[in-house]
């Protein structure tokens, strides 16, 4: 996993579709579903990790912009 692209595709995976329209409001999104998965087991912890910091990592480029 290395795009923001690939962070969704995991979320598709169980479930989960994120468009609010607006890219910092999704990304914080996609950090809250990535927590609820993790907390229920049904997330690798590599998985998590993996995906947490490249939405840290978008949401932090998103707010240089």
């Amino acid at each position: 996993m290395k795009t923001l692209y690939d962070v969704q595709q995991l979320l598709k995976s169980y479930g989960t579709i994120v468009y609010l329209g607006d890219r910092e409001s999704d990304i914080a999104m996609m950090m809250l579903e990535l927590d609820e998965l993790e907390q229920a087991g049904v997330l690798e912890k590599k998985q998590y990790d993996s995906a947490k910091v490249i939405l840290a990592y978008e949401l932090q480029q998103s707010r240089k912009s």
